[in-house]
């Protein structure tokens, strides 16, 4: 029986034709194992993994490794993206037992949930010091059979010590300090164990593989840090920079289409793990849209408009969603699509001639997904040859090998990733652009990479609430356009009549706390981007639906899963930030930005309860929950600009600055303490609702928010 074959999750699909007699979770995965006394092996990935592709290839399609899983096991295969509570509660176990994790995650359980054995990839044979999986179930299964008792007092152990995960959390908070939020001491701590970990000459913090940790690179950026004087100022701006323009330099980032990789496998951010990401765009996009903003670097524009005009082109669904990921392998080669040689450059540039000169300016923002049809040489020529004057084509592939660093060695097995050298700047010459875009139309005629295409609503929604900021931030009326059909979208597909959201539209799994953290993001950027109250009344809402389905009256802070979803065998609370910020910080942030946007003290306090549940650990780790930080600033600094009535010229002071801890609104007077005594034409700025005098003009306007973004009002 194919259980896997009507999944909404495509990662799930892509296990239907395997001869492992898969379960998707759920309670008839259970119930057999418990009726025929078996262990279960949970194996958790996502489908743009290359080692769960490696694996499954390797183990699951074997069909001697499928007789011996259904003789020994049930097996249960997971979406870790479709259920991150489930992911995070065996990867904690994974890391409790092997002292570190990945994916594919390969868990074994007793049939009531509780693991007892778990690791990551195992190869089909032992190598490497690692055992085969056949090797790994025959040890299981024999221990099931004959040391039963130990196993599950193993079990036991490790289900106790999960729980306990979250009551260290609970403990924390009751002893959190009084007296404020530290925001100060707390900045202070981070950058200091920032420059620790910097790289002076790549940029990030640590060693390979480098992930690209936008928090970070956020907090050297903020202007209430960078500009001030003092020992912190020239070096946090410097750490921001030199990342920033190394990572938009590397191979993480993609030349010819925009957008970023997941991860760069050396120090250098030139050879990527290839899959794109959806929440990586989003996290990214936000960032070098903030940098824009503090350093006014057309780089940082650059950027900021090919990865929006990316994720629009190649990750919109029909019906107005955004698709979770591109995998990384295409034609069953990782990186296969993107990589190059100098005689693919040759191939593609020189088929039809070159023609190019001065008179067409470069562009700097990704096409549309359009291209010549595949072996149409007119098409390639009128992609060549679109401006005046001619220019050998051996010359021009020269050109672009020089300009993106194509050579005979290459990078992996001979072959290129496009790259810059860090510093020299993406603003492409006029030839440099025609053949990217002929380039951009070669590629696209190799076998591609497979698309996830669930909706899942917390990515989604970050993806929106950042292309709704940056649509604000650069007056572009297509990506405000685009963002409101996004959030339309999830509006009428990811949540249920009731109004209980669900993690994606098809799969009627819960939303988690994350979920509905991003919904209130997403729709307070929305009601700044638009002036349309009615989206800062949706973000109450959810706001409403999200404490009341999530928080732990008794210790602070919000649970993964809702108090009406499936028990698993401990209630997860996630506070610590890694590629993406926790649900706990994404939520404080939200309702933080929410309360100054209403003046409704419920929802500040809160965000600032929430936050302050794990002030202790930000106090002694910081840079393990960034973006609560981030919060607690928002917390002691929390302002309000409003500019009220038709005022495009104080719009513009507004759109031109990274504000990270206020709340913007604009148009008509609304209702509520924001609006109160305000007169038409004019803009207020305000901290805790108490405001500078009214500004009337752009420069007295500007004047104040310079002072804004230093520490607050006079």
């Amino acid at each position: 029986m194919n259980r896997l074959a009507h999944a909404s999750s495509p990662y799930l699909r892509q296990h239907a034709g395997n001869p492992v007699d898969w379960y998707p979770w759920g309670p008839e995965a259970f119930a057999r194992a418990k009726a025929e006394d078996k262990p279960l092996f949970v194996s958790i990935g996502y489908a743009a993994c290359h080692w769960c592709h490696v694996m499954a290839h390797e183990s699951f399609e074997d069909p001697g490794v499928a007789e011996l899983l259904a003789s020994t096991c049930i097996a249960v295969k997971v979406d870790r993206e479709e259920r991150p509570d489930v992911d995070a509660l065996y990867m904690a176990a994974v890391q409790a037992m092997t002292g570190s994790g990945g994916w594919p995650m390969s868990v074994f359980c007793t049939p009531d949930g509780r693991p007892f054995f778990a690791g990551t990839y195992f190869p089909p044979s032992d190598r490497h010091g690692m055992p085969s999986l056949r090797r790994v179930v025959e040890a299981v299964a024999d221990a099931w059979t004959r040391r039963r008792g130990e196993i599950e007092a193993q079990a036991s152990a490790l289900a106790e010590a999960l729980g306990e995960q979250t009551r260290a959390v609970d403990r924390l908070a009751l002893v959190a300090p009084d007296g404020g939020t530290h925001w100060e001491a707390l900045s202070a701590h981070a950058l200091d164990e920032l420059a620790r970990r910097f790289d002076p000459v790549w940029g990030g913090f640590g060693p390979a593989p480098k992930f690209p940790r936008p928090a970070l690179v956020e907090l050297c950026l903020r202007p209430d840090v960078a500009g001030h004087d003092g020992p912190t100022s020239p070096r946090s701006r410097a750490m921001a920079i030199t990342t920033l323009d190394a990572m938009a330099a590397g191979g993480i980032y993609d030349h010819l289409e925009g957008g970023f990789a997941r991860y760069s496998t050396d120090a250098r951010w030139r050879v990527p793990h290839f899959e794109k990401m959806l929440p990586d765009q989003a996290l990214l996009a936000r960032c070098y849209l903030h940098a824009w903003q503090v350093t006014g670097s057309a780089t940082y524009l650059q950027v900021v408009r090919e990865t929006i005009d990316f994720v629009m082109a190649a990750l919109s669904t029909p019906d107005g969603g955004f698709a979770s990921s591109l995998d990384a392998d295409a034609g069953g080669i990782e990186g296969g699509h993107v990589t190059w040689t100098p005689a693919e450059v040759r191939a593609a540039l020189g088929s039809a001639g070159a023609h190019v000169g001065t008179a067409a300016p470069a562009r700097t923002a990704a096409p549309a997904r359009t291209a010549a049809p595949a072996g149409d040489a007119t098409g390639r020529a009128a992609l060549i040859g679109q401006a005046a004057g001619a220019l050998d084509p051996a010359r021009l592939a020269a050109t672009v090998c020089e300009w993106w660093g194509v050579t005979e060695e290459g990078d992996i097995d001979g072959r290129s990733v496009l790259h810059r050298p860090p510093g020299a700047g993406l603003a492409r010459a006029p030839e440099v652009e025609t053949a990217r875009r002929a380039l951009l139309a070669a590629r696209r005629r190799r076998p591609q990479p497979a698309r996830d295409d669930k909706v899942l609503t917390e990515w989604h929604a970050m993806f929106t609430a950042a292309l709704a900021e940056a649509a604000w931030a650069c007056g572009d009326e297509r990506w405000a356009r685009r963002a409101v059909e996004a959030a339309e979208h999830l509006l009428a597909r990811n949540r249920r009549a009731d109004g209980r959201w669900l993690r994606s539209a098809d799969s009627g799994v819960l939303a988690f706390a994350a979920d509905y953290a991003w919904c209130v993001e997403c729709m307070t950027w929305l009601a700044t981007m638009s002036g349309d109250e009615r989206w800062t009344a949706r973000a109450e809402e959810v706001a409403d639906g999200m404490l009341d389905l999530f928080s732990d009256p008794g210790h602070g802070g919000l649970f993964t899963t809702g108090r009406d979803a499936e028990p698993l065998v401990a209630r997860m609370k996630d506070v610590v930030d890694g590629a993406l910020p926790s649900a706990n910080a994404a939520a404080a942030n939200a309702l933080v930005r929410l309360g100054a946007l209403t003046g409704e003290d419920r929802w500040t306090d809160a965000g600032i309860s929430i936050a302050s549940s794990v002030l202790p650990l930000a106090l002694e780790q910081p840079l393990a929950v960034p973006d609560m930080v981030s919060a607690l600033a928002f917390a002691d600094h929390g302002a309000q600009v409003v500019v009220v009535g038709d005022r495009p010229d104080l719009l513009g002071a507004v759109r031109r600055r990274w504000l990270p801890h206020a709340a913007i609104a604009w148009g008509a007077p609304g209702s509520g303490r924001l609006w109160k005594d305000r007169a038409i034409g004019t803009a207020y700025v305000c901290h805790g609702f108490v405001c500078e005098e009214p500004a009337r003009d752009p420069a007295t306007l500007d004047a104040q928010l310079e002072h804004l973004a230093t520490g607050g009002c006079r």
